[in-house]
């Protein structure tokens, strides 16, 4: 099921008190985890859902978080990458090669 959030400090907090604790980021075409310290193939994770926000002054505060799990790993976490020109290329890259879950679109 999809929510709703105004911000993405809103949409961080509900996914965090949802178990999405965990705050990946690309490093060297792997998710790394800096709370583990540790990194994970990115096929080994579905996103099940994503927010998309943009910035009512700043173009460059337009951004998508994406809440991310894997069964294999027993992990949940989050990635927030900003989109359009400003958006992290390597960053967008590790995310298109993570399945989306067929619910993520409802």
């Amino acid at each position: 099921m999809k929510h709703q959030y105004d911000t993405l400090l809103e949409a961080l907090n509900d996914l965090k008190t949802r178990g999405y604790i965990y705050d990946f980021n690309e490093q060297k075409d792997k998710l790394y985890c800096t709370d583990k310290q540790c990194s994970f193939n990115p096929e080994e994770f579905e996103i099940v859902e994503f927010y998309r926000f943009e910035g009512e002054s700043d173009p460059e505060d337009s951004s998508i978080v994406y809440a991310i799990q894997s069964d294999k790993n027993h992990i949940k976490g989050f990635m927030v990458n900003a989109y359009g020109a400003y958006s992290d290329t390597d960053q967008s890259q590790l995310l298109s090669k993570i399945k989306i879950a067929k619910e993520s679109y409802q």
